[in-house]
């Protein structure tokens, strides 16, 4: 069984439900009381979300490097970053990290290819809808990404960053995006609504109505399938 260490804290309310997701998933996979052992590196959205805006790639990956080398020197088998923005340096932290790296991007788009969904909303931070890190992968295996018009995006972005990041879902801010998902959904004709941003699912966790592919859950079936992996 491999040790798990994630790069947490970016946001501090996703980090929650990815622990509890993977010891729990590991426990019922085993089929008996047992949790995995796991290390957190809790890093600051508050350094991270600058960064990535400003598009300072080279310290975004210097930043996270330093919490992976820490997470293996505790001894950890593979790694994982529990927010979509770091990866826009994905590739270049894979190249540079001492131990393995899970992607959530590639898990989320593995989950899109078994759904059959050929076309995709993404809604997610101004990095992860405009740096193209995330649509990369998904144009390169035939699955479309559209994104809100700038002003949205920016909208978007900031109700995530000074409300969802603080651990804050208004009801009025929860109803308006809803109202942006289904709107843009319809008019893209888009199969589901990706949660591109590990935060979002407080918001849309309250309408399972709409499609979704929830990055967190996503990602956290990867790691327990890494974890029991031999």
């Amino acid at each position: 069984m491999k040790k798990l260490g994630l790069i947490g804290g970016v946001g501090p309310e996703s980090t929650v439900p990815y622990y509890k997701g993977i010891v729990f998933g590991v426990k019922d996979r085993v089929g008996h009381d047992f949790f995995p052992r796991i290390t957190i590196e809790s890093m600051r959205c508050f350094d991270v979300v600058p960064m990535s805006v400003a598009g300072k790639k080279q310290e975004l990956v210097d930043y996270f490097l330093d919490g992976i080398k820490s997470l293996a020197a505790a001894g950890c088998d593979f790694a994982a970053l529990s927010c979509y923005t770091g990866h826009m340096v994905f590739e270049e932290l894979e190249k540079v990290s001492p131990i393995p790296l899970v992607s959530i991007v590639e898990a989320t788009l593995d989950e899109a290819k078994k759904r059959g969904y050929k076309r995709v909303l993404l809604l997610g931070t101004k990095a992860t809808m405009e740096d193209g890190f995330f649509q990369k992968p998904f144009l390169r295996d035939g699955v479309d990404v559209v994104t809100p018009e700038a002003e949205t995006r920016d909208w978007v972005a900031d109700h995530i960053m000074n409300e969802l990041e603080q651990g804050i879902v208004k009801e009025d801010t929860a109803a308006a995006f809803r109202e942006i998902a289904l709107s843009l959904m319809r008019q893209h004709d888009a199969g589901a609504l990706v949660l591109g941003c590990t935060e979002l699912p407080m918001v849309f966790s309250k309408y399972p109505d709409i499609p979704q592919l929830d990055g967190v859950q996503i990602h956290v079936n990867a790691l327990v399938d890494r974890i029991l992996s031999d």
